[in-house]
């Protein structure tokens, strides 16, 4: 009996990275996974890679995927989890933010949980877990990334005041926070830049090494698994030490 056997959760930007990489350990664990992408590559290959598992195109950005979303699954009964982990990010210097650059990334990373959380809290079932992913950026100075920085502080204090909202139903609320981890997200930045962010990053962290999507999604099932029964409102960093000068 894994720790999933008969529960069913959904994931939002599960057809890759750290999302992807949950949704394969749940399936191994024994639940049942639905799971939401954007790229049509990456939704074939999540499609072969989860046989059986519902995986369909939703796009966390657009005003109306909430409302699709949960018509899509309202079908197949209540939920155990709910992992919120759909975002996006770009880089920009202060003097080139403009209002569709502040459009999208928040659009993404901050209206599109809460319309989902909308949405989709009448369909949890007592004792559910919710999951945010964050980002050790709301935590450091990035000049490159105030936008993207702001949007993952913004979930970090949604999950706060839905783990206060959703308590009496015994309904958890938590944030991942991944810092430096092997995934798609890490391509926002160009590639020079990545290697000098990363190399400078690396001579950082004590444990001196980029992560992988493997160990964020591992933190990530504990919080959505009944082994994190008794956590709520809290934040889990997996980020190699990034965070805790």
């Amino acid at each position: 009996m894994g720790r999933f056997t008969g529960k069913r959760i959904l994931i939002t930007g599960g057809t890759s990275g750290i999302g992807l990489a949950g949704a394969r350990r749940i399936v191994a664990e024994g639940g049942e996974v639905i799971v939401t992408g954007f790229s049509p590559d990456h939704i074939d290959a999540a499609s072969r890679d989860l046989p059986g598992s519902l995986v369909f195109r939703n796009d966390a950005g657009d005003p109306v995927a909430a409302e699709e979303l949960a018509e899509r699954i309202k079908h197949l009964g209540g939920l155990d989890g709910i992992w919120l982990n759909a975002g996006y990010a770009a880089i920009g210097a202060i003097d080139e933010m403009d209002a569709g650059f502040f459009d999208r990334m928040m659009n993404a990373n901050v209206r599109g949980p809460i319309l989902q959380m909308a949405k989709l809290s009448g369909h949890l079932n007592p004792g559910a877990s919710v999951l945010l992913t964050g980002s050790t950026a709301a935590y450091e100075r990035l000049a490159f990334a105030s936008v993207y920085s702001a949007s993952k502080g913004a979930v970090i204090s949604l999950a706060r005041s839905w783990a206060a909202a959703l308590g009496e139903r015994q309904i958890r609320v938590n944030v991942l926070v991944p810092g430096p981890i092997e995934t798609n997200l890490r391509n926002f930045m160009p590639e020079d830049v990545r290697q000098q962010f990363e190399a400078t990053i690396i001579g950082q962290l004590p444990l001196a090494r980029i992560g992988t999507a493997d160990e964020a999604a591992a933190v990530g099932l504990f919080l959505l698994s009944d082994d994190a029964s008794f956590v709520t409102g809290s934040q889990y960093a997996v980020d190699g030490g990034m965070i805790m000068h």
